[in-house]
């Protein structure tokens, strides 16, 4: 599918298990010749690894991936996997004379899907080795990766994706779409965020009929994902994109950030293309105008995306999908 690996330089991978107990995964967003990285996190219960790393006046500036995984706390061990392949390839933020001496450096967020699988099924350092395997310009959709186990309010949540072309930049954004609050005013079936559909891309046509709620929910949950751009950007500028980021999430879900989501967006900067340099007044500031329109394009396409991941989404861990209370739609 298209999305945020038509942002040159980003790939992604995804690893999961659904079946015997299993019903969760890890995806990862490679960037393998490092991107500045950045980070907006809302709601009251996060689960992520470094992100204090990704304020803009600390150290490091740039990553070489972002590691997204179910599991909840237990899932941020699947970073550690993509850290050994980064190691392998000698990729990572260099502290010695020797091309292996690097630290990969490795942000990376999880979300709640423990009752997806069974006790104790949830994704593992090799999880994210194996993602980072998968890892390409080509990737799938729906409940896979770390959408294997999500929900977003009554529905099966999944993986979503969108981009979008500003000027010279491409935009674009993957979500795991789990979240506490609806996506679908159930009156219609009707996605909260359909507004921002482009060219008939979600491919239904709204029913436009009432559809049952299923009871089954939890109230413990969390969307997480990475909006990427080939622009250069500083740290500060890239959060900017972030916070946008988390603007399309809150367009797509009712309500958005709640004190049972942890809703975390990372921004990659990959840096091909530079931005007008500021000249004169705030008012007048052609860069400031530019990163506007960058973080406007997010904010739309991580909306997009999170209508990608519920349409796309399949039944898995005894949750429905919007295919199955509007299978007309399709």
């Amino acid at each position: 599918m298209s999305g945020i690996t038509d942002v040159p330089g980003v790939l992604v991978g995804h690893h999961q298990r659904l079946g015997d107990g299993w019903a969760t995964g890890t995806t990862v967003v490679l960037v393998p010749d490092g991107a500045t990285g950045a980070v907006d996190q809302r709601g009251g219960a996060p689960g992520t690894r470094e992100t204090n790393l990704l304020e803009p006046e600390n150290l490091v500036q740039r990553v070489n991936a972002v590691c997204l995984s179910g599991g909840s706390a237990y899932g941020l061990a699947a970073a550690d996997g993509v850290v050994r392949w980064l190691a392998e390839r000698n990729l990572g933020f260099p502290v010695g004379s020797q091309p292996h001496q690097v630290v990969p450096i490795v942000p990376g967020a999880v979300l709640f899907d423990l009752p997806r699988s069974t006790w104790g099924n949830r994704p593992d350092a090799d999880f994210g080795y194996a993602a980072c395997e998968a890892a390409s310009a080509t990737f799938a959709s729906g409940t896979v990766g770390a959408g294997s186990g999500a929900v977003v309010g009554s529905l099966k949540g999944g993986i979503g994706s969108a981009s979008e072309v500003v000027g010279d930049v491409t935009v674009g954004a993957l979500a795991a779409v789990n979240a506490s609050g609806e996506a679908v005013d159930f009156a219609t079936g009707r996605p909260f965020a359909a507004d921002h559909e482009v060219d008939g891309e979600f491919g239904v046509r709204w029913p436009g009929r009432p559809g049952e709620a299923p009871s089954a929910r939890t109230d413990l949950n969390t969307t997480i994902g990475v909006v990427a751009c080939d622009a250069a950007l500083s740290k500060a500028e890239a959060r900017r994109l972030a916070v946008a980021g988390q603007d399309g999430l809150a367009r797509a879900v009712r309500p958005a950030h709640t004190m049972f989501d942890g809703d975390t967006v990372f921004a990659l900067a990959t840096g091909a293309h530079e931005l007008p340099a500021t000249a004169g007044t705030f008012a007048d500031g052609q860069r400031a105008a530019a990163l506007d329109a960058l973080c406007s394009a997010a904010a739309r396409v991580f909306a997009r995306a999170m209508v990608h991941g519920l349409l796309s989404a399949t039944a898995a861990g005894g949750v429905v999908a919007y295919r199955d209370v509007w299978p007309e739609a399709f």
